[in-house]
């Protein structure tokens, strides 16, 4: 066992059989996305981060049937009472996870986060892999961003709700700043589907707030603490930053241009290198500041057309312009297209056509 942290509160954070385990030093309020003992409590005794993933390339290990069950099993293993205790779970290492407090005068917010959204990042609203009534369910893809979030004010039980409106609104800010893609649509993921999150404040304290919003300084420490956690932990996990970013294909995969896709594009083109030449030059290409930028336009008039935020025509004509910079000529004048779904087809394949004809060129 290993205590790496003591929390403004008191409670001290210890990282052991692939958990983080919080033992509370005092009676505590806790709001919880849990499965076991989750929602409102105010009898919890201690909270936990548990890996499910017991090393690279192997299923997430399952203590019992369902997922409830299993958070049961670990907090026995744990030491703890299943009946006092709650827990979340993920596939991210424990090794990576990120501790950030924010403070101001008496009081300070910490969020204690793991992550990882390569696998399973999605966007609220995106085609579902189940329906719960009919208990028939599609196996969901590794990913999770958990957040433990403390106070060391009490908060009403109404503050703990906001808290988490907050927290969650800062985890997607996380997720917007570092353009992070839904693995179900062509959007911007706003978290997982399997992200989890518990409130814990401390009900001993003098102080009790009763607003956590944005425009309260409460909830200006909760998007500061948690942004910031977010980012590090997943770079910590996967490396997703500003700098693995900064590639074309980071910013077109969504939209299904990928390695792969534009490869099979090229073969059908006769085109004449080697596949082993070609993902090299494709890499060298893709790193360049001023095609980044001009793809990163280019995929931002997608947004706006499928927000529809700008006509098909208005999108596609620009679209054309951006391409000439690209090509590094002036853009042809586009013809007129009939809906969103035809510009939407017609400018994916036209900048899959830019990207191969950049990769045939001679370094």
């Amino acid at each position: 066992m290993m205590r790496i942290a003591t929390l403004p509160a008191g409670d001290p954070v210890h990282r052991y059989d692939q958990c983080l385990v919080v033992p509370f030093a005092g009676a505590r309020r806790v709001l919880s996305t849990s499965p076991m003992n989750g929602g409102y409590r105010e009898d919890l005794t201690a909270v936990f981060n548990n890996d499910m993933n017991p090393g690279p390339g192997m299923a997430c290990r399952m203590l019992a049937p369902t997922y409830g069950e299993h958070l049961t099993a670990m907090a026995r293993e744990l030491g703890l009472d299943p009946e006092t205790s709650s827990g979340i779970s993920t596939s991210a290492s424990m090794e990576h996870v990120s501790i950030r407090t924010e403070s101001f005068e008496a009081l300070s917010v910490t969020a204690v986060v793991t992550g990882g959204i390569e696998v399973n990042g999605g966007r609220a609203g995106d085609p579902a892999a189940w329906y719960e009534a009919e208990q028939k369910a599609v196996p969901l893809r590794e990913g999770t961003i958990n957040i433990l979030l403390f106070f060391n004010t009490d908060l009403t039980p109404g503050a703990m709700a906001r808290a988490l409106v907050t927290c969650t609104e800062a985890k997607t800010a996380a997720l917007q700043e570092l353009l992070a893609p839904s693995r179900y649509s062509m959007g911007l993921a706003t978290g997982s589907g399997t992200d989890g999150t518990i409130v814990v404040c401390n009900a001993e304290a003098e102080i009790c707030l009763t607003d956590a919003g944005k425009h309260s300084k409460l909830g200006e420490l909760i998007g500061k603490a948690v942004k910031q956690a977010v980012k590090e932990a997943l770079r910590l996990q996967t490396g997703l930053s500003g700098e693995y970013q900064h590639q074309v294909l980071r910013r077109t995969d969504r939209f299904g241009i990928t390695e792969q896709s534009l490869w099979e594009d090229y073969r059908k083109q006769q085109g004449k290198m080697s596949r082993a030449d070609y993902s090299d030059q494709l890499y060298t290409v893709g790193r360049r500041g001023e095609l980044v930028t001009a793809v990163s336009l280019y995929v931002h008039l997608l947004d706006q057309l499928i927000w529809e935020l700008l006509s098909p025509q208005e999108t596609y004509q620009m679209g054309r312009k951006i391409l000439g910079i690209i090509k590094g000529r002036h853009g042809e004048e586009p013809e007129q297209l009939p809906d969103r779904e035809a510009v939407l087809e017609r400018m994916i394949r036209e900048l899959k056509d830019a990207l191969n004809g950049l990769v045939e060129e001679k370094p």
